[in-house]
């Protein structure tokens, strides 16, 4: 009796291989992708521009006009106390509790910021 190698394909092997072969093009993938996010982000700034400068030709006027009051409550806005106003003018509002604690909070911080800074001028570590 003679045996012979025979070579039998394995439908597992292909499998494996394409595995292999798709996770080698993951990296590439993403950098593709990340390309296309940054060319629609471009493409949608392109166009955010196009629309004001657009608005600004069809209609200069209106649109400086616009602008101006847009930028004015945007100033208002970042100016504006954000607060109680009225109460934070009283001296008992810094009585409180709760402001008190966050003084002693922000004092205690602050002496913790400067106590590192000076360790680490002198070299000295604290354990």
């Amino acid at each position: 009796m003679l045996f012979s190698d025979v070579e039998v394909e394995d439908p597992l092997k292909q499998h494996m291989a394409a595995f292999v072969h798709a996770q080698s093009n993951t990296q590439d993938i993403a950098n593709l992708d990340q390309k296309i996010y940054d060319v629609v982000d471009q493409i949608n700034e392109w166009k955010t521009r196009r629309d004001f400068y657009v608005r600004f030709a069809d209609h200069p006027y209106e649109f400086i006009r616009k602008w101006l009051v847009s930028q004015s409550q945007d100033l208002k806005t970042m100016t504006e106390a954000s607060g109680e106003g009225e109460a934070e003018r009283r001296a008992d509002h810094y009585y409180r509790p709760e402001t008190q604690e966050g003084v002693f909070r922000y004092i205690y911080q602050k002496v913790q910021q400067k106590r590192a800074e000076l360790e680490q001028g002198l070299g000295v570590r604290n354990n």
